[in-house]
């Protein structure tokens, strides 16, 4: 049997599955009970999909698998197809549902309502595998919308909080103003004659005014449901109001999906590209990426931050194609395949940590019971493995070595090297431009996540929900688990990915990348050996070694003396009730409690250890004429305290 039939035998799976979940619903059939059977069925049919997938893009080099159903249009039919493109982005599509689906073993016994999610899911993992299947206008459109529609009703699971109602009233309005202007890029490319099959328009060619509006209906529909800026509006409200297995899928998977319409049209079906076609997407994607990781860095939400970040990716993956566009417009097929390759590996890179960091956010979520990371704190000691297998998904998006996100990065920024070769003055400059805004970007995300891990992870509790959190199940944690695996792997051994992916880049662009298998040590060469290389292996090796010989040299000759020292109250003091024994004014210490004295900025004998606190109105500090300095002075040099004076031991901080 084919790979096309046995993907649609798949999408026909998932449709069950969802149908039954309706019967059971009708039912009235036990939650819990109902969630193990149907994510375990999800589970199953995805992890198959994704088997299919790898086997058909790892022989891909053949004819492209095809299949035509007696539905659709009457004149055509309903096409399927798939060949390298598809089969990369089926292989994200169902390893993403089949981890999320182990995810949401665990993490859907706490789902107040599942009925509300368990039909919709599945539903919404055939609507992607659709999209990438469809070989026709008709086809696409009707899986495209479909499976906005079946995410629409995800996020809108929560629907009694009115900010998921109106997060599902603007997802709602976005994914039907892209699916028109798709609709209006599909018709102008089908021309006159009605040919709606890809193959039609493939053979079709289109004038330059048909390109150019092709192109900019293309980048507002694909665009929007990718997270393209400006029209991401919907995606830092739709995604953090979705349960956090449907976040993952929704900002790893689905906008790839978007990111897979936006290829097969523009590298495919419009024929060669020109020239001025890469400046507007690269334009885009650097603009993107700095403008989603600059709201990231001011977001408290721990959900809306990752989706802004998405909403960064997404910016450097358009560059990446971009990019592309200006090379193969140019004959420059080597480069072409570099930026494409980049573009198409953190497409892969993203889907992975991504998937980890909602994932870990539902686990605190669910551990917590609040996305604000203002009151967090501390999890690190009562949630250790979230906490670890978060940090991976920190650094990976970080772009830090030797993680996957950095190995991705590392190749996109190797073509942006190349760009002075470009004839245009016009990509001669816009091209360093944009690898200065996601140099930029990479270094605000690193900042990004290192506040948010801080803050989240680290310190001490802020509230009571951080002090009385607790580990999550096993199902969640080894979804977790895998996905940081699969971080590391692709960053430490990238050229297994990019040799995966050279059948893609191939029947795109025409070229592809060196075999990076035959090369020594596990490097990756993107052009030749003599420019550049990258070993992810020697890296990790490196920093392992590093990190141990620094903690033994601290270990070994780090002094272990312990000295005691009175804390410093950063000169804030803390007001309490009048001592029921005041002491003399000759006296340095206090008669009730024997504390040294210092000078507060308002008058009254004070003593905490015999004091409820309170907080009257501080006087302005130049009335006292008592400063820092005088509150630091040691006990021998310490004169009488004036009247107004207070208890050191009265600081929040210690003794003084």
């Amino acid at each position: 049997m084919s790979a096309v039939a046995l993907l649609l035998l798949c999408v026909a799976a998932l449709l069950a599955v969802a149908a039954a979940s309706v019967a059971l619903a009708a039912r009235r059939h036990d939650g819990a009970s109902a969630t193990r059977w149907i994510y375990g069925a999800t589970l199953a049919v995805s992890g198959f999909g994704f088997l299919v997938a790898l086997t058909a893009l790892l022989g891909a080099p053949g004819a492209p698998s095809r299949i035509t159903l007696p539905l659709g249009l009457p004149w055509i039919g309903a096409r399927f197809r798939v060949d390298a493109l598809a089969a990369f982005f089926l292989m994200v599509v169902n390893l993403g549902g089949a981890l999320a689906s182990l995810y949401a073993l665990g993490y859907g016994r706490h789902e107040e309502t599942p009925y509300r999610v368990l039909p919709c899911y599945a539903a919404f993992l055939a609507g992607m595998n659709l999209v990438v299947l469809a070989d026709d206008a008709f086809s696409f459109l009707l899986a495209w919308e479909f499976m906005s529609l079946a995410s629409w009703a995800l996020v809108m699971t929560g629907h009694r909080e009115p900010q998921n109602t109106r997060a599902g009233y603007v997802y709602l309005m976005m994914a039907g103003f892209g699916g028109f202007a798709l609709l209006l890029a599909f018709g102008l490319m089908a021309g006159a004659e009605g040919g709606y099959a890809f193959d039609a328009m493939r053979a079709s060619g289109h004038p330059p005014l048909v390109v150019a509006l092709a192109l900019a209906l293309t980048l507002v529909g694909a665009g929007s449901k990718a997270g393209l800026a400006p029209l991401h509006v919907w995606l830092p409200l739709a995604h953090p109001a979705a349960p956090s297995h449907v976040s993952a899928l929704m900002s790893g998977v689905m906008t790839k999906v978007a990111v897979y319409g936006f290829i097969r049209i523009v590298f495919d079906l419009l024929g060669e590209p020109a020239w001025w076609t890469g400046m507007i997407v690269l334009a885009l994607g650097g603009a993107t990426a700095v403008l989603g990781i600059l709201h990231a860095l001011m977001e408290s939400d721990l959900k809306r931050m990752l989706a802004y970040s998405t909403i960064e990716n997404i910016g450097v993956i358009f560059a990446g194609l971009g990019l592309a566009l200006a090379f193969k417009a140019n004959g420059m097929t080597a480069p072409a395949a570099l930026a494409l390759t980049a573009a198409l590996f953190h497409v892969l890179n993203h889907s992975f940590f991504k998937s980890l960091l909602f994932f870990g956010a539902g686990a605190v979520l669910t551990a917590t019971g609040t996305r604000d990371m203002e009151k967090l704190g501390g999890l690190i000691h009562r949630m250790p493995v979230t906490s670890v297998v978060f940090l991976v998904g920190c650094v990976a998006i970080s772009a830090l070595p030797p993680l996957n996100g950095f190995a991705s990065e590392w190749l996109l920024f190797q073509a942006i090297i190349e760009s002075p070769d470009l004839p245009q003055w016009g990509l001669k400059i816009m091209v360093p431009a944009v690898g200065g805004m996601l140099a930029l970007a990479a270094a605000l995300a690193a900042a990004c996540f290192v506040r948010a891990y801080g803050i989240a992870f680290l310190g001490q509790p802020r509230s009571a929900l951080a002090r009385d959190a607790h580990e999550v199940d096993g199902f969640s944690r080894a979804a977790m688990a895998a996905l940081a695996g699969l971080c590391v792997l692709a960053g430490v051994l990238p050229g297994l990915a990019i040799d995966a992916l050279s059948p893609v880049a191939l029947s795109l662009g025409g070229a592809r990348m060196p075999m990076q298998g035959a090369v020594a040590w596990l490097s990756i060469i993107p052009i030749a050996e003599s420019r550049s290389s990258y070993n992810g292996l020697l890296v990790l090796v490196f920093i392992a070694f590093s990190a141990t010989l620094a903690a033994w040299a601290v270990h070994r000759f780090a002094s272990r003396a312990l000295r005691r020292a009175p804390a410093w109250a950063a000169a804030f003091p803390t007001w309490t009730r009048p001592c029921s024994t005041p002491p003399p004014a000759s006296r340095n210490r206090c008669a009730g409690c024997s504390g040294r004295w210092r000078s507060p900025p308002a008058s009254g004998w004070t003593c905490p250890r015999r004091a409820t606190p309170a907080r009257p109105a501080i006087a302005p500090r130049a009335a006292t004429g008592y400063g820092t300095r005088s509150m630091r002075r040691s006990p021998a040099r310490s004169r009488p305290p004036p009247s107004g004076s207070t208890c050191c031991n009265s600081s929040p901080y210690g003794a003084i």
